[in-house]
């Protein structure tokens, strides 16, 4: 299974502001129209192939989680419902259940994520130096480790494509020191209400990364969130510390990709049929189990 990413175009005749490398943001004048697409983006770039349904999921469990934890903080949904759409969109079918009238909020570029468990990059670097992203952590924890307490580890864009991680401290000198206290209070309250539902699922939020944004000089939650792109979700009863876990997100890619040791330049490897269609399950059962509901 081979399919180009450049071949889910869908002709929509609106200004494209931005090709992110999952999301299409569209000027609607007064508010944006933000599209999921089926693409999927590891390690910095977006593999030329595409995952089937998986804009749809991103879409649906984010519209879940916006209503969740709507009581923390106020967020950039207009609608996500495609029958509310105005009626010039209802000509692309392709928009239903996976794209968003939202606020024009001004971004923050800064990604604010939230560690609660030691796994990937942070499990890399605390073998080396005992810390993640300069936080210092306790000696003796193994892979996988729950820490005792979460952890906000910013990180920026250190150019268009890669992301950079930096201490707080470093974030201060990109962001006034209320809104980063904001930031840090506010991306910790989330994570631990989603990770507190999501045990009660069976599932462990290992953990998340959050974006915000101003509108009305009001700080809102913005893009998407706590989804299988965005989070690492682990199944509570397959759960082993001290060994690599098998997650219910995208990490499944990124071992394939190791697993052929490709270098992470171009050009980008296609992924094989059974790839996909593990992948897009791990996305339908961490849907279906949160939430409840068949996909």
């Amino acid at each position: 299974m081979k399919i180009k990413t450049n071949n889910q175009k869908n002709n929509i005749d609106l200004p494209l502001i931005y090709s992110g490398k999952i999301r299409d943001v569209y000027d609607l004048g007064q508010n944006y129209l933000i599209v999921a697409s089926d693409r999927i983006s590891v390690f910095d770039h977006v593999i030329p192939t595409i995952i089937p349904n998986k804009g749809k999921i991103l879409h649906k469990l984010s519209m879940f989680w916006f209503d969740f934890v709507q009581n923390i903080m106020p967020n950039h949904i207009i609608t996500g419902d495609f029958n509310t759409f105005p009626t010039m969109l209802k000509k692309y079918e392709y928009l239903r259940d996976r794209s968003m009238i939202v606020k024009k909020a001004n971004r923050i570029n800064i990604e604010c994520i939230v560690r609660g468990y030691l796994t990937g990059s942070g499990w890399q670097e605390y073998k080396k130096f005992q810390t993640v992203c300069g936080v210092k952590l306790p000696v003796g924890l193994k892979e996988s480790s729950k820490l005792s307490k979460a952890i906000f580890t910013p990180s920026i864009k250190k150019n268009k494509k890669h992301d950079e991680n930096i201490s707080f401290q470093k974030m201060l000198k990109k962001v006034e020191q209320t809104t980063a206290e904001n930031l840090r209070k506010y991306s910790i309250t989330l994570y631990e209400k989603v990770k507190e539902y999501s045990a009660s699922r069976k599932i462990i939020l290992a953990d998340t990364k959050l974006e915000f944004g101003f509108y009305d000089d009001q700080l809102i939650l913005i893009d998407e969130i706590f989804t299988p792109d965005s989070s690492r979700f682990w199944e509570i009863d397959k759960y082993e510390e001290g060994k690599f876990q098998d997650g219910l997100d995208k990490q499944y890619v990124r071992d394939y990709l190791e697993y052929i040791k490709w270098n992470k330049l171009l050009p980008i490897p296609y992924l094989p049929k059974d790839v996909v269609e593990k992948t897009i399950k791990k996305y339908i059962s961490v849907y279906e189990k949160l939430t409840g509901k068949i996909f």
